[in-house]
């Protein structure tokens, strides 16, 4: 099972300091990272992505789920547009396992000008003290889980697609 958490914060420095304790806690096993991302939004509206150079553990399928979710979340605009069929698919799948367009939305609305979120998936995580390292980052939290069943059927929809 994996956790997909974003937390959103309304400045960029804020996020940037909670996107690197995220990092040290990685490091101190706190939590097993499969994918790590900070989202700044410009003043402009245009999205910019930090993301760190090597996740220590991630599988290859585990790194091919988050470029699909980070995808479909952050860099498919407008997701009224005509999707190929294996985007529609995968989509179907992501909607059954608690990623459908009502999260999406609530992503969205987090990221407003100005504004900024550190993105995490996380296989393992020790909620205690990784909220208690968080706590004095402040943000709003989305948090949603994916089963291992559903983590394997999206897996596979990618390889076909």
């Amino acid at each position: 099972m994996s956790e997909l958490i974003i937390i959103g914060y309304d400045d960029h420095d804020t996020a940037q300091k909670a996107y690197e304790e995220v990092q040290r806690l990685q490091s101190d096993f706190i939590v097993d990272l499969t994918g790590l991302a900070v989202v700044t939004v410009d003043d402009d509206g245009k999205q910019h992505v930090d993301t760190p150079g090597r996740i220590v553990g991630a599988s290859a399928a585990s790194g091919a789920l988050w470029g699909a979710l980070f995808g479909l979340l952050f860099l498919i605009p407008g997701m009224g547009l005509l999707l190929g069929g294996a985007m529609g698919a995968l989509l179907g799948k992501l909607n059954k396992s608690g990623i459908d367009e009502a999260f999406r939305n609530r992503v969205d609305t987090m990221l407003q000008p100005g504004n900024a979120a550190v993105v995490i998936m996380a296989a393992k995580i020790t909620e205690d003290k990784f909220a208690a390292a968080m706590a004095p980052y402040g943000g709003d939290i989305l948090k949603t889980s994916l089963s291992s069943q559903d983590e394997e059927e999206l897996a596979s929809e990618l390889r076909a697609g």
